[in-house]
């Protein structure tokens, strides 16, 4: 019988069910049969579709019925307000980056590229090979897979100059994200009610961490070539704080990317007071215009803790990244991860490993930074010429994101609200402060999809602009 068939049971059933007493019984199958003229097939498709919508309950042995109707009954869960007591950090139900799109809206507000410029086929491979291994039914080492630890420190070493040691396998951690990593990272380096130095703006993400980890935040102006040596030094006099955050290549939110000269002075200020730079490098694979350089390829005393994900280049659904540090803060940072995670899942990290391992892979960035370069510039003309009333200081030379200062007196929150109700999602930048914002700004992600309708974009913003000016 047709769905047409099993539509016209399904309402005319509804419509008795309206009258009837809860618990009546619902005529039997050959009953509907005869008065239907329908297959069993189709009766029993029907009922199927009832029970779905919770109308009626069957009963083996007996037969079906009504449903009883059961009244929501109000439940005080005021108890929970003395018992959890005041939250020690903020806690937002979801970061303007992960809300959810309409299908027709503009997608501007996202952390990640456009399904589009990944490596779906490579990914989708991986992931059937790893499933068929032994990786599917075993558990992985607390530190990893020792073959992607190995791939982790040779993408760092192969960085580092000649006289400097190179980083080993036991120096890396792999964990579930990046995330994950800085909350072990804090927790262990760090720890509850002691000082953070930290960029300003700087990753959403890792401000949420630090909070959640307990630490005071103590931010660090970052302008269009990264912190004042200056300003971290007196920071760090003024604190004693034993570690700093940061993101020197292609920093989110600004795209900012120190310049050599200025990466070794901020080093060196971190080394004179014998602290740790914790160097998110979450852009690695996502340069443009300019080739990554990181820091702790520079040092082989165990200043620098380094974190590097794949999430952004590979795909988000590999929750695959990892810490390199050396000394006894590997041990402690080990300690917390294992205690927190355990491990990190077999079948996700054999998959990692078998991407990058891939002839393809090396071809897939450079496919890669050439897209995504098209769609940053592409972005970057609409807005200058739809536009106008936005400041971009600086095109960035890697990342995904567009850091776009407003005109002073801007109500970000409303304006972002404005522009969800025209269809366009962009991210406040408030959330990227450790304290007070430093002025209007919102963020937008130039690798997102359907770069085709970055004008009706630009042109969306500026409307939403011109209603508060």
């Amino acid at each position: 019988m047709s769905n047409g068939s099993t539509q016209r049971i399904v309402d005319g059933l509804r419509a008795w069910i309206a009258t009837a007493p809860p618990g009546a019984k619902v005529p039997s199958s050959r009953e509907l049969m005869t008065r239907y003229g329908a297959s069993p097939v189709t009766v029993q498709k029907a009922m199927h579709a009832l029970n779905a919508l919770g109308l009626v309950e069957s009963r083996p042995g007996v037969g079906t019925f009504v449903r009883a109707v059961r009244a929501p009954r109000a439940v005080d869960f005021g108890w929970q307000t003395a018992a959890l007591g005041s939250p020690h950090a903020r806690l937002p139900v979801v970061s303007s980056t992960q809300r959810s799109a309409a299908p027709d809206a503009i997608s501007l507000h996202s952390g990640y590229p456009d399904q589009e410029l990944l490596p779906g086929r490579m990914v989708r491979a991986a992931l059937a090979r790893a499933a068929k291994s032994e990786a599917a039914l075993t558990r992985s080492p607390v530190r990893g897979l020792p073959e992607l630890q190995a791939w982790f420190a040779a993408e760092l070493g192969g960085t580092a100059p000649a006289g400097v040691a190179v980083p080993t396998a036991r120096d890396v951690m792999i964990v579930s994200g990046s995330q994950s990593g800085l909350g072990s990272v804090f927790r262990a380096v760090v720890g509850r009610g002691r000082p953070l130095l930290i960029e300003s703006p700087t990753y959403w993400g890792a401000i949420l961490g630090a909070e959640q980890a307990g630490l005071t935040l103590v931010p660090v102006p970052s302008g269009p070539e990264g912190p004042d040596p200056e300003e971290l030094d007196r920071a760090f006099r003024q604190t004693g704080a034993r570690a700093f955050y940061a993101q020197p290549t292609f920093a989110n939110p600004t795209g900012v990317q120190w310049s050599p000269s200025r990466g070794r002075e901020l080093l060196e200020v971190v080394r004179g007071h014998g602290a740790f730079l914790i160097e998110d490098d979450w852009a690695h694979d996502l340069a443009i215009d300019a080739d990554p350089a990181p820091l702790a390829a520079l040092d082989d005393s165990g200043h620098v803790i380094y974190l590097r994900s794949l999430t952004k280049s590979a795909s988000p659904a590999l929750r695959v990244a990892a810490v390199v540090a050396r000394g006894p803060v590997r041990d402690r940072i080990v300690a917390d991860q294992g205690s927190e995670a355990m491990y990190v899942s077999g079948v996700l990290q054999a998959a990692s490993l078998d991407v990058v391992t891939q002839p393809g892979w090396r071809n897939h960035l450079r496919a890669f930074r050439n897209e995504v370069r098209l769609r940053r510039d592409l972005l970057v003309d609409a807005l200058r010429e739809h536009a106008p009333g936005t400041a971009l200081e600086r095109v960035p030379a890697g990342g995904l994101n567009l850091w776009l200062r407003l005109p002073e007196g801007t109500d970000v929150e409303r304006l972002v609200r404005d522009c969800e109700s025209r269809g366009l999602l962009i991210a406040p930048g408030t959330e990227w402060f450790p304290a007070e914002p430093a002025g209007p700004f919102v963020r937008v992600n130039f690798a997102g999809p359907a770069p085709d309708r970055f004008p009706e974009a630009a042109r969306l913003l500026q409307q939403a602009l011109d209603e508060q000016s």
